[in-house]
């Protein structure tokens, strides 16, 4: 029997990483889980002891009838869902010019419409409560851009325009939108949840090339914590504060800030050009 008076979070992508650690997380504190991912045999062991509080479902997000079918039996078991957290997705390295299409697609379809089919799935029932939280997983790299992964911070970034538009429409109804953008992180990110397109231009071999062998290198010796972040991204949610961001991992804050300084840097520097774009003041003939 569920714990109904315990709030109910809805993860995407559980089989490994910050979903994983997450639900497992959730469970301990003894309130419902909703435990997703395309495998299901991935993830039936997080829910062994918590059968009462946790429902194990099978959820390829690029599928809307599995997401309409997900959220309905999501709230048949529980009635509610609280937390959406969006943490479906994987990175995609290639150079811009030898990206492919399809992979481009898929990358796009799996982090950016995945989480628009969640989101749309789940917010009649948080409207009808006037109360819930929708957790999207960013990345710093929906902040900033770097070599080698062009295309993934593109879906990123789209990510992070959705979500501050979606806060906006969201927040007079009860609910709050919380973007997380973690720095690296022990995750499978730059291992198994990967795509890769391998370099063959000799003038990118240097410098694409080289990052992707540095990411491979280093998959599981980043400094990042995935059950700390997870624990993070709770207190967060408990704080209640409306804060939109919240960066995850020394790097990450670090990398932010200095993005958000040289913004201004530039800015400023074509301060007079920008202001001369208007109309002159006092000129406001069509």
């Amino acid at each position: 029997m569920a714990n109904n008076n315990s709030p109910v979070w809805f993860i995407t992508g559980c089989s490994t990483g910050f979903g994983r650690e997450l639900a497992k997380l959730i469970l301990g504190r003894g309130w419902n889980a909703v435990i997703t991912a395309r495998n299901i045999d991935q993830i039936k062991d997080i829910a062994e002891g918590y059968e009462n509080t946790a429902i194990i479902l099978p959820l390829d997000v690029n599928k809307k009838d599995q997401v309409s079918s997900a959220v309905a039996k999501a709230e048949a078991s529980f009635g509610k869902i609280d937390v959406l957290v969006n943490n479906a997705g994987y990175g995609y390295f290639t150079s811009i010019e030898e990206g492919e299409e399809e992979k481009i697609r898929a990358q796009f379809e799996t982090n950016f419409f995945g989480l628009v089919n969640m989101v749309q799935a789940v917010l009649p029932g948080m409207r009808k409560r006037r109360s819930g939280n929708i957790i999207n997983f960013s990345s710093i790299g929906g902040l900033v851009g770097f070599t080698a992964t062009g295309y993934y911070h593109a879906s990123k970034f789209a990510v992070e325009g959705l979500s501050e538009s979606l806060s906006k429409e969201v927040a007079a109804l009860g609910i709050k939108v919380l973007i997380v953008e973690p720095g690296p992180f022990r995750t499978d990110w730059a291992g198994r949840s990967t795509a890769r397109t391998p370099v063959k231009i000799e003038e990118y071999k240097d410098i694409v090339g080289a990052r992707m062998n540095i990411s491979l290198q280093g998959s599981g010796k980043q400094a990042g914590d995935p059950v700390r972040g997870c624990e993070a991204v709770i207190r967060a949610v408990e704080e209640g504060v409306p804060h939109l961001r919240l960066l995850l991992g020394k790097m990450a804050y670090t990398l932010a800030n200095e993005k958000t300084e040289a913004m201004k840097h530039n800015f400023n520097a074509w301060k007079e050009l920008t202001l001369g774009a208007d109309f002159p003041e006092g000129n406001n003939k069509a």
